[in-house]
């Protein structure tokens, strides 16, 4: 876009140059000979009238013989280099200054006795200053273009800087960042463009955010349902009549079917997000996020210190894991103070994020209120006038690939991002192992528990269906710890029940 800019910029320039530069050089040219001509006439013009005067006072004497002109007064109407010739019959015949040869341009006067004046200058004075006003012309064209290059240089940065960053929005929110920006480039049409962009984020935010508010209730409600008809039904498999056994577990293979189904359609949502995921050197990433939040940090008095992870290569997203950095940093900006800091610390050897690469994201500022430290990564909750997205958006990006996100600390607050490491071998893989757990989770609650002993098959069964409710309604609908307790008492009650 720039290069197209600059040279259409220049090519007008160009164009000027031949249309107006050209006949302005002739003109110029031409202009230099005519003001030549004209001074010599004037100064030719000016002899006369002195050699009239001289002529008329020796005619007043009585006399008639040759006069002998005054030299030093006609001299200072000869230019310089240049030859005045005189001539009046059986009077005067004198010339003044020296020889010229070659190449001379002349005017000369017939005087009014009958006498003829002519005054030479050599060409090559007249070429000199036609060459020097060539020159000057020139040297103004050369000017108007170096002005119009940089006008050029201007206006192509004017231009060409919003519409990248525009271009970049645009990026940013096909790859799912769907913060607006707020920015306006004193433009029209790029204004509303980027108004424009930012009603489109902010409504794709709004329409995603009810859909996956809408999937997880559906998702729990149904796995809700499906566990306490798979308990119920459980508990008429202990029924004596073989018939009703028979019929009760038939419903059970139905109900393993749709517990299946449910589970291979969330799978395979977990799969597809994470399809852009591929390996991410983490300094690299670094590197980058350091280069765009440095100079913005600077601008109100405070600093960024990004600490280097060398040789550390994680499986995520790089537009995801930047913009989620992104949003951790800027609502520390927004709304921390001091310092901020971005690191790598070792994880716990214990726990869901044994194995995890960590990230921390911490400022100096007075951190989280206690009543919204359980709510921060809801969407609308903000502590200021921002919409309270960016976090919710920051723990989807990192969700999606397979990460987390975590307040770790509220006062001064560290937000801790974790996120697997690569492993090139084990990819495949995984993904392999994910869709197996899934089937395991849902054969658990199935057949094989019926074939044990009643009492402890049905516990086994229905320790599993739970288990499998509460650990994919933490992985896909991200449910609180209550939703989690609500399901392990459901489970639980029925136990003790039977």
């Amino acid at each position: 876009m720039r290069r197209r800019v600059l040279l259409s910029t220049l090519l007008a320039i160009a164009a000027t140059v031949l249309t107006l530069g050209v006949p302005l050089g002739f003109v110029s040219w031409r202009v230099v000979d005519d003001l030549l001509h004209r001074d010599l006439s004037g100064r030719l013009a000016a002899v006369n009238n002195l050699i009239l005067d001289q002529v008329a006072g020796d005619t007043g004497a009585g006399g008639a013989d040759p006069v002998e002109l005054d030299v030093r007064r006609l001299e200072a109407q000869v230019p310089s280099g240049g030859r005045l010739d005189i001539r009046m019959a059986g009077r005067i015949d004198q010339s003044v200054g020296p020889p010229l040869d070659g190449q001379v341009v002349s005017e000369q006067l017939v005087m009014s006795g009958g006498g003829l004046l002519r005054l030479s200058v050599p060409e090559s004075a007249l070429r000199s200053d036609q060459i020097t006003v060539l020159a000057l012309v020139v040297a103004a064209i050369g000017l108007s273009g170096v002005v119009g290059t940089g006008v050029a240089l201007l206006t192509a940065r004017r231009l060409v800087t919003p519409l990248t960053e525009l271009a970049g929005r645009a990026a940013r929110l096909g790859a799912g960042d769907f913060r607006t920006s707020g920015r306006r480039y004193q433009i029209g049409e790029l204004d509303r463009v980027a108004e424009v962009l930012d009603q489109a984020a902010a409504d794709i935010a709004a329409l995603i955010g009810r859909e996956r508010d809408l999937a997880g209730d559906i998702s729990h409600q149904l796995r809700t349902r499906l566990t306490g008809i798979r308990l119920r039904l459980e508990e008429l498999s202990m029924h004596p009549d073989p018939e009703v056994v028979q019929e009760v577990q038939a419903a059970l293979d139905q109900t393993d079917h749709l517990v299946t189904v449910v589970d291979d359609l969330l799978a395979g949502a977990r799969s597809q997000r994470a399809g852009g995921a591929h390996e991410v050197v983490l300094d690299d990433l670094l590197a980058e996020v350091r280069r765009d939040w440095r100079e913005r940090l600077a601008e109100v008095g405070r600093r960024l210190e990004v600490v280097d992870a060398p040789a550390v290569r994680v499986h995520a997203t790089a537009v995801r894991l930047r913009e989620a950095l992104g949003v951790l940093i800027d609502n520390a900006l927004q709304h921390g103070q001091g310092r901020v800091t971005v690191q790598m610390r070792s994880p716990g050897r214990a726990g869901p994020t044994s194995g995890m690469v960590v990230l921390e994201v911490t400022d100096e500022g007075s951190g989280v209120a206690d009543g919204l430290v359980g709510h921060v990564f809801d969407r609308g909750v903000s502590t200021a006038s921002s919409t309270g997205i960016g976090l919710g958006l920051a723990r989807a990006f990192l969700e999606a690939d397979g990460g987390r996100l975590e307040l770790t600390r509220a006062r001064p607050p560290v937000f801790a991002v974790f996120l697997p490491p690569w492993e090139p071998t084990a990819v495949g893989e995984r993904d392999q192992d994910d869709a197996a757990d899934v089937d395991d989770m849902a054969g658990g609650a199935g057949r094989p528990s019926r074939r044990q002993d009643p009492d402890a098959g049905g516990s086994g069964s229905r320790t599993g269906a739970s288990g499998a409710v509460v650990t994919d309604a933490t992985g896909e609908v991200g449910a609180s710890g209550s939703s989690n307790s609500s399901y392990s008492s459901s489970s639980s009650g029925k136990t003790n029940r039977r």
